[in-house]
């Protein structure tokens, strides 16, 4: 049996949609399907503006842009996170300034961050890890206190909650991905949400390579020009199109990520019992959206000697991420603290496979070699 990590789904009108796109002849952004969209997410989570983008990481980018980081600015985010979290701002000319992640989730350990801020500190992310919320109320507390923005990466996090909130309707600003490897898919794809009305004209314009060009077509202004900085961050008709079939599903999806989560985290409470394994942990503030399902093993040692075992069965396990503080690239500009939450995360962590397509005999059979390799056997799945 061969088990990948992560499997592309289609699940409804994606082929319809996109063939209609055609016949309408207007794949370029910003057409019916980018409309539908961003009326989608608006409605459902009362988003105030949304803006789909070619990916996260593009979403991230016009962020830092909205937050005008300039050369010197500092800006916090935790190290365990994926890379464009932190290049965005790098790329704007921002210090990064690395925090650790909590004892008891991978999110930012926000009691550590106010020793961080300084005069030049000017935003905070938080990142919802797991599609598990970071405790929002305090990260507003923080960000209020400091007059910092305070911007939710939620790639992640599609339908996740904080307390009744919806993961991205907190922070000035949020950001979401629709990877082939998240629970709502484009391929590629990403949105970035603007809350704070007052950046929400100059965010249309900068997603429009810095021009007044929507302004134009909705009747607003007479022409348009060259108005700001910007870059071409739309995503074409066809990703949008395949995206809205997929929201039209996100029940559906949803329900049975939330199955397969549920099913391991039960099946795999017998080696938590015995003090083998960690599993997630969520907050009481938290409704996570089933993303992904890790656990914890003991040391380094074990967690690649189990994905090799997986491996040798078929089944791709995988790990994340290298620590940034860490890293090649920006370990020599981080200021030396030890982060040993983040670096225990990096060298414990496994990802088990959980894609909407998985079905319950190969879910059966992961979870089987889980136990084998602790030298365990389970009779029966609860």
């Amino acid at each position: 049996m061969e088990i990948p990590f992560n499997k592309p789904f289609i699940i409804g009108n994606e082929l319809t949609y996109i063939n209609e796109a055609i016949a309408k002849g207007q794949l370029s952004g910003n057409g019916l399907y980018t409309k539908r969209c961003h009326s989608f997410f608006e409605e459902k989570y009362g988003f105030n503006k949304c803006l789909l983008t070619t990916s996260c990481t593009d979403a991230l980018e016009m962020s830092a842009i909205l937050s005008n980081i300039q050369p010197g600015d500092e800006v916090i985010i935790p190290s365990f996170t994926f890379v464009s979290t932190a290049n965005a701002f790098v790329l704007r000319g921002a210090k990064i300034i690395f925090a650790d992640s909590e004892p008891n989730t991978p999110n930012i350990n926000l009691d550590t961050v106010e020793e961080l801020i300084t005069n030049r500190t000017k935003a905070l992310i938080v990142v919802h890890y797991a599609g598990i919320a970071c405790d929002m109320k305090k990260a507003k507390e923080i960000s209020n206190k400091y007059n910092l923005l305070l911007i939710e990466d939620a790639a992640q996090a599609i339908d996740s909650y904080y307390n009744n909130y919806p993961l991205g309707c907190i922070g000035n600003f949020a950001t979401f991905s629709f990877h082939e490897t998240k629970n709502i898919i484009s391929g590629e794809g990403g949105m970035l949400v603007v809350n704070d009305k007052k950046f929400q004209r100059r965010a249309e314009i900068i997603w429009e390579k810095g021009t007044n060009r929507a302004e134009f077509f909705r009747g607003e202004v007479n022409k348009y020009g060259w108005v700001d900085i910007g870059s071409s961050f739309l995503p074409s008709e066809l990703t949008a199109s395949f995206l809205y079939a997929q929201l039209e599903n996100i029940k559906i999806i949803q329900n049975k990520r939330l199955a397969l989560w549920n099913f391991y985290y039960k099946s795999l409470s017998p080696l938590q019992d015995m003090k083998i394994i960690t599993l997630p942990f969520i907050p009481s503030y938290a409704k996570h959206n089933a993303h992904l399902f890790y656990f914890l093993c003991k040391d380094h040692q074990t967690q690649q000697s189990i994905i090799q075992y997986l491996k040798s069965k078929g089944i791709l396990a995988v790990f994340h991420y290298l620590p940034l503080h860490e890293s090649l690239f920006y370990s020599k500009k981080h200021d030396g603290r030890s982060l040993p939450n983040a670096k225990r995360y990096s060298d414990t962590i496994i990802r088990l496979p959980l894609f909407y397509e998985l079905s319950e005999m190969e879910q059966q059979y992961i979870i089987k070699h889980v136990f084998h390799f602790f030298n365990h056997s389970i009779k029966s799945f609860v």
